[in-house]
């Protein structure tokens, strides 16, 4: 991926992660992200909709914007090639960092257990510069 691409999901920003319904139809959550080794790796909790969506169906879609410029964004269309288990919070609290400054994942629930989206980049589309006219 570019360097461009990279650089937004090492940032405080939010990831949307769409994943398919049982009826065909989209199901969009936002979500903690981050870029490693050619993956990209989404945080969550075993249950939820989006992780029984995975299970059926692997395909995701995740678009990502810069806080501090709507025009810096891309949109990424990959498949989730591996469920990684996260019940130590060590990718939880890697991502509590780079969102909130925080040594430890702050919203821990008794009998949740975490897992991680290993997410194959298959079809990525990066927002051009735009010049801005000032006129």
């Amino acid at each position: 991926m570019e360097e461009k691409t990279i650089q937004l999901f090492q940032k405080k920003n939010i990831v949307f992660i769409a994943t398919i319904m049982m009826d065909g139809s989209p199901q969009l959550s936002p979500v903690w992200a981050n870029y490693d080794s050619g993956y990209i790796l989404v945080n969550t909790a075993e249950g939820r909709i989006k992780h029984k969506n995975i299970l059926r169906d692997p395909r995701v879609a995740l678009s990502v914007v810069s806080n501090d410029n709507p025009l810096e964004m891309t949109t990424i269309r990959g498949t989730v090639e591996e469920i990684i288990p996260d019940y130590n919070y060590i990718h939880a609290d890697k991502l509590t960092s780079q969102y909130l400054g925080q040594k430890h994942y702050p919203f821990k629930k008794d009998n949740e257990q975490r897992i991680i989206f290993k997410i194959k980049p298959e079809h990525v589309f990066v927002m051009p510069e735009l010049k801005m006219d000032s006129t």
